[in-house]
Order: C-alpha cells, then structure tokens, then sequence
C-alpha cells in the first residue's frame, strides 16, 4: 500500500535560507519525474511562486504550481492544504512527486500530521522533511544562545522569562527534519561548518542526516525518495507551540510582521540595494524580497534579502499586460515600525 501511494517531500528553513534555489534546481533535475508543486507565502505577494513559474521546467509546469498565500500554512491547514491536496489527486493525470515549500515561519510539524486525514494518509505519504539551513548565519551566531549568559541577564531583567520565537522556530525545523541542508556553506571554511554542524546537532534530540552545499545544489537523488513516512512518526517531532499547547498556552503569529511596499522605478540597482541594506539594519528587517522595474531594461529585477545579505537578479521579461512597479515583501518581528520602513524605501528609490 505503501509503494501506490504519491510520495510528498516537505521542503522548510528559516528566511532566506535558500529553500527556492533548491527546489528550482530540484526542477530542473529531476530526471523527467512530474512534480507538482505547492508553494507557502507569509505575506502578500507571491514572490517564491512566481520566481518558480518561470523557472521553465518541463516536469512542474505552471499548472502544477499552487501558491498558498493566506497565511502561515501550519495555522491553515484544514482551509487551505488539504484542499489543495485533493485537488492535485483528483486530477486525471497525478504527479509522481509532490514538494511543499513552507513559509520561513511555518512550523513544519502540524503540515506533517496533516497527512493523516483520511482522504489523504490513503493516496500520499511523507517521503521525508528537508530542512534548509543558512550556515552562514548560524556561524555569525544568529542562532547561537548561550543559556549562562541568558540566565544571568534573566536575574537581572524579569522580562527575559523566555527564548526567542525565532530561535524556537529554527530548532522546531530542525526536529522535523529528516534531512538537513547546510546550505551556503562555500562562505564558511571546514572549521566553521563544524562549527555549525554542532550547534544544529545541539538544537535537537533527533539525530538527522546532514549534508552541506552551495547555492542549493543538491542532487535529486539526495533529496527525493528518502521513503520516510515522516508523518508516522510525528510524536517524536513535538514543536514548542505542542509542548506549550500541552501546558495551556495558544499559538499565533503576532510575533511576525509581514507588509509589502510599492514604489516607482530604480534607475540604479547597485545603489538601491546599498540603501536597502541600510534599512535593513537600522529597523532590524528579518527578510525582505521582491521585484523592481528597472528603466530601459526589459526584464523584472528580483531581490532577496536575509539580514543585510541581499542578492539581486533579473528573472524574467516584463509580461505585456503586467504593470511595470516595484514591489517589495517585508518581513519582521511585531513591533517593527512599518510607517518609517515604507517613508525610507520610498525616499532611496526616488533619490537614486
């Protein structure tokens, strides 16, 4: 029964960590394997989908691509994934493979059990959870704690009662995974990715397969048909919001802020990004993404941005129908101040 029924990868991480670029490569060699694939916005703009439309894989064509883009998917399961789900199986023609890119802030755990509803543990199964790393940044400490310090600033300051979210998120993820990508680990020499190798093995009791890589090239042969069944092992991959609903306590997002802003053209790209890394950093932006129109160049400015490491492409050309603006994802914690962040996006791109 097992063999008969769809395998589905889930593919998680935390902002920026390169989950597009790996399933785009994903795409692009799967060996003629029919992928469908299901991709998780936090916010309002369907960046991620729409840079893998136009990644022009013959296997996962734009019919095979469903964006899901209201909200964090494991708080939307039953409205959203699941019919979703049902939709792509009723079709006359099934995928042989079906990947789920979350949100950078989704828990993966309550996607996972998902896969136990009726209609669906019958016809799918989880093939496994890969879970993305950005190795750079955890060599930078972004994920580092050290719980001495914490307690003795904790005795200090009454209002340290507990971790952050973000750090929560990061070992949720990594509980979940059956495979773990250390991805940019080119901008790391061998010390510092075993330095990174031991703080993600620090961050969970489960013992995951690790492999590390550049520019999300991963095999698909490393990434696909891992034969899990993860969602029958979802009891050993409790996430923090389980553990605090057992005790009592309700899970939200009103930790995170997502907003987009839309501006007029950037007339110069390299300019533009350096003022946008300035942004960044002065209000404490976790990911920011998005596409620019770019005068006198035919094609869509793409960028994406975790902390103030900001990469920028041209994708694809400008459709015939589509306006030409430039429109921008912002993502941070809850108390970020989204009048100033709009005021200076706006001002760079008007001065430059």
């Amino acid at each position: 029964m097992q063999e008969q029924k769809i395998p589905a990868t889930v593919i998680t991480g935390f902002l920026g960590a390169g989950k597009t670029t790996l399933i785009q490569n994903l795409l692009t060699g799967a060996n003629g394997k029919k992928i469908a694939l299901i991709v998780n916005e936090f916010g309002d703009l369907g960046v991620d989908g729409d840079v893998l439309k136009g990644c022009g894989a013959d296997n996962c064509t734009e019919d095979d691509i469903v964006e899901l883009t209201n909200g964090c998917i494991c708080c939307t399961v039953a409205d959203d994934f699941i019919p979703t789900m049902e939709k792509l199986l009723d079709r006359d023609q099934r995928p042989d493979h079906i990947v789920i890119e979350t949100s950078g802030l989704a828990l993966p755990q309550p996607l996972v059990a998902a896969f136990n509803w009726p209609d669906i543990k019958t016809r799918v199964t989880v093939d496994g959870v890969v879970t993305v790393v950005d190795s750079a940044a955890v060599a930078a400490g972004r994920f580092a704690h050290d719980h001495d310090r914490v307690d003795a600033q904790r005795r200090e300051d009454d209002s340290l009662d507990h971790e952050s979210p973000l750090e929560e998120l990061f070992e949720d993820q990594l509980t979940a995974a059956d495979l773990i990508i250390l991805n940019k680990a080119d901008l790391l020499d061998e010390a510092g990715l075993d330095a990174v190798r031991t703080s993600v093995e620090e961050r969970t009791r489960r013992r995951p397969t690790m492999v590390s890589a550049q520019n999300g090239n991963v095999p698909s042969s490393v990434l696909l048909g891992l034969g899990v069944g993860t969602e029958s092992d979802i009891v050993n991959r409790k996430s923090h919001h389980e553990l605090d609903h057992e005790s009592g306590e309700d899970h939200d997002h009103d930790e995170f802020d997502s907003f987009v802003v839309e501006t007029g053209p950037v007339s110069d790209p390299a300019a533009f990004t350096e003022a946008l890394a300035t942004i960044i950093t002065r209000h404490d932006v976790l990911r920011m993404k998005g596409f620019a129109d770019v005068p006198g160049k035919a094609m869509r400015l793409v960028f994406q941005a975790v902390g103030a490491r900001i990469d920028r492409y041209f994708d694809r050309p400008w459709q015939a129908d589509e306006t030409r603006i430039t429109r921008l994802v912002v993502i941070g914690l809850h108390d970020i101040d989204r009048k100033a962040i709009e005021a200076d996006i706006k001002e760079a791109a008007e001065q430059i």
